[in-house]
């Protein structure tokens, strides 16, 4: 079998002293050719390194089975030192033992040819270091795309809906850090025209991807339009609709039976409104039911006042208490 056949079971060994089982361990080789030669002292150094440095030891069986080039990768040469640079980009203790159980992957690739690059064309775009190192910890899979064929096109996509400004690219970044890994013509595209069907305005899609663009991430099939569907169901009519989305965008992508059906019963129920008041507070969606609509609605209710959604909700809860009179007795 050769010499790499006589160290074989070094590292089956070792494989099978950390809890992995045949198929895995098979798995594991046919993806990592390089583990095949890989001693299981040299194997249990990589497991010990990535253990101090605040991977769980539960956790570490994941990492490996992702990614099982990390127990082949030299310690000094090659391991140590990207962590180091990974580390020179967080702020807090465990980012960079995060950023790993996430994305193992992210120790493979190179620092000069891959995360250098990538810094590069973000401050291009007037993304901070330290924004994109925050960016990076949280989403590590961005190291693995490519600069001209994935990332030039979301900025281009970006820039065809007058996003182009110095600063927004990151903003929407740091909104939501993994808008970047959707595909612009499976994803981005299809929830743009849809949101356009609906009415929203140019103005209006530019306010959902800065402000919201998690709802540009979300399919279209699966959970836009169910919830559009619901929507319709209640009475809202076409205009109302618009109105609504555009006011409060993730009424497309909260849980209908959990969110959504639960307020509007309790809007015309409890409250005794009309959707149409809804309508036209689209945030009244945005205010938890315990905490925020049935505190405000019993207190309203028992002082016998009458106010609009946008008077009762429009404030914190301080205020709230404070506008109406309420302060003796309701601290």
């Amino acid at each position: 079998m050769g010499s790499s056949g006589e160290q074989m079971p070094s590292i089956l060994g070792f494989l099978k002293d950390k809890g992995f089982d045949d198929k895995s361990i098979q798995s594991m080789l046919g993806r990592c050719k390089r583990l095949h030669s890989v001693e299981g002292d040299k194997a249990s150094e990589n497991w010990n390194y990535l253990r101090s440095i605040g991977i769980q030891e539960r956790k570490l069986p994941h990492v490996v089975s992702k990614c099982p080039k990390v127990l082949a990768l030299g310690l000094n040469e090659k391991l140590i030192p990207t962590v180091e640079c990974l580390s020179t980009l967080g702020t807090k203790p465990g980012e960079v033992a995060s950023a790993i159980t996430k994305f193992p992957h992210i120790l493979a690739h190179s620092v000069e040819e891959k995360l250098c690059p990538l810094l590069a064309f973000f401050q291009a775009l007037g993304i901070s270091e330290k924004q994109l190192g925050k960016l990076l910890l949280l989403n590590p899979r961005l190291i693995s795309y490519s600069i001209e064929t994935k990332f030039s096109q979301i900025v281009d996509f970006f820039s065809s809906l007058g996003l182009n400004k110095e600063g927004v690219v990151g903003k929407i970044l740091t909104k939501d850090p993994f808008i970047m890994g959707y595909s612009v013509e499976k994803r981005l595209l299809p929830t743009t025209e849809f949101l356009k069907s609906i009415g929203l305005s140019e103005l209006d899609l530019r306010r959902v991807v800065i402000n919201f663009p998690e709802v540009l991430c979300r399919d279209v099939e699966k959970i836009l339009k169910p919830n559009l569907a619901f929507l319709r169901r209640c009475g809202f009519n076409n205009a109302q609709v618009k109105d609504l989305v555009a006011g409060y965008p993730p009424i497309l992508i909260k849980s209908v039976k959990n969110s959504l059906e639960p307020r509007i019963k309790f809007l015309v129920e409890e409250m005794g409104r009309g959707i149409g008041e809804a309508a036209e507070y689209p945030k009244f969606f945005r205010h938890g039911l315990k905490k925020s609509l049935e505190f405000r609605q019993r207190l309203v209710k028992k002082n016998n006042l009458h106010c609009s959604l946008s008077e009762m909700l429009n404030c914190n809860q301080k205020k709230f208490v404070t506008k109406f009179g309420l302060m003796a007795g309701h601290s």
